[in-house]
């Protein structure tokens, strides 16, 4: 397949041109609507940096958090366009609405090298319709805001698993690039697939193992070893037979890590000791204790030290190794060791020459709160879901429709 990258629509030409750019901005607020990680929006600047230097009249859509289909304060754009602002290094204008009277009039008004940001794509119902008619009326607006030689970049890898207006449907509209982000993560993660070093461990954690068990099956039977962390780890527990207390746990879920575990008892890598409290909450005072022996009245926060040291083992041998989910409740100081020192784990086995991948989501919040160097992994993801996806063997329909 095909894809035409940035650096092809840099060399056709864009000066004076509208260029439609499906960023990925979807950081995470706190309390005050501060900005507590910024790694999207960074990931986010050299692709509009380069279009924006290169002449366009550069329109961006992206959304934040979850709203219902309508404007919703708590869900603007607001400390998104600032913080672009800062990082591109000059003003970024902010739509007061979507696709309205402001978002046109702004638009028309852009001189070369400037940026738009339109207000939450996700403040318009149709961006997220299974009609396929109500997504093509946004997309056709959308492509409105960037006229006739008009093009579109995406660069949002964090939604490329999503068929939705801003994402797919203009690009059947417009002709279409994949932005450097996005053109990158398809390289990294087609290397994971297609031309992997081995041995390939996969590190795997996360609250549900609802949500990665199609990865976990699609990976055990390419990965050399599978450590499974964080609370999916106690359903696996439970399907050894063993008592977790009141940790996570998924009973319907309990027979298929059975059959998982029968299956693939040679590559799954389980816990054997596990961090525990009586509550959830950071102040809660944390005792270590064998994988078998979790007090019926104490949950699981974090996988133990001897955990760290079996599952450095194993990954300091790799060549390739994939990350996705933290190890434990990397949020409390108290439950934060598993997923540092499985991360540090990570970053000594690429010190010696690995690849590694860290799968977006949590894992890259993690790296960064944790304090450890970005560098000191081989990729850091900024789309969790996609990624997973990708890895799963499906098709992404952001991804499809760009080698049309």
């Amino acid at each position: 397949m095909a894809i035409k990258s940035l650096d092809d629509l840099l060399s056709e030409g864009v000066s004076g041109r509208g260029v439609l750019v499906r960023s990925d901005l979807n950081v995470p607020l706190d309390d005050d609507r501060q900005i507590s990680d910024p790694g999207r929006i960074i990931a986010s600047v050299p692709t509009l940096k380069a279009l924006s230097d290169a002449g366009a009249k550069v329109v961006v859509t992206a959304h934040l958090g979850r709203p219902k289909g309508e404007p919703d304060p708590k869900f603007s754009l607001a400390p998104v366009a600032k913080a672009l602002g800062d990082r591109l290094g000059r003003h970024v204008q902010l739509a007061g609405d979507v696709v309205g009277s402001d978002a046109l009039a702004r638009a028309e008004g852009l001189t070369d090298g400037d940026i738009l940001l339109l207000e939450n794509i996700r403040f318009d119902a149709r961006e997220t319709s299974k009609d396929d008619a109500e997504r093509l009326k946004l997309a056709k607006a959308l492509v409105e805001l960037v006229g006739d030689d008009g093009a579109f970049v995406s660069d949002g890898f964090g939604v490329v698993h999503r068929k939705q207006a801003s994402v797919f449907d203009v690009a059947t509209l417009l002709p279409h690039y994949a932005g450097t982000l996005v053109d990158t993560e398809v390289k990294v993660l087609a290397q994971l697939t297609e031309s992997t070093e081995r041995p390939y461990a996969v590190v795997l954690g996360g609250s549900k193992v609802s949500d990665k068990l199609a990865v976990i099956e699609n990976l055990a039977t390419k990965a050399d070893s599978l450590v499974i962390g964080g609370g999916m780890c106690f359903t696996f527990l439970a399907a050894q037979g063993l008592s977790v207390g009141s940790s996570l746990l998924e009973e319907g879920m309990i027979e298929t890590c059975r059959k998982l575990l029968d299956d693939y008892g040679d590559v799954l890598h389980l816990p054997v000791d596990i961090v525990v409290a009586e509550k959830f909450a950071a102040d809660s005072p944390a005792e270590t204790v064998a994988a078998d022996k979790i007090p019926s009245d104490k949950m699981g926060l974090d996988i133990g030290p001897e955990s760290v040291k079996r599952f450095t083992a194993l990954l300091s041998n790799a060549k390739t190794i994939f990350w996705n989910g933290p190890m434990g409740v990397f949020e409390f100081p108290s439950f934060a060791a598993g997923t540092k020192g499985v991360a540090e784990a990570i970053i000594g086995a690429t010190a010696k020459g690995a690849f590694s991948v860290v799968g977006g989501g949590d894992s890259a919040a993690a790296v960064r709160q944790l304090g450890l160097p970005e560098d000191g992994f081989s990729h850091i993801s900024t789309g969790g879901g996609a990624s997973l996806e990708y890895l799963e063997g499906k098709t992404l329909p952001g991804i499809d429709v760009l080698g049309r």
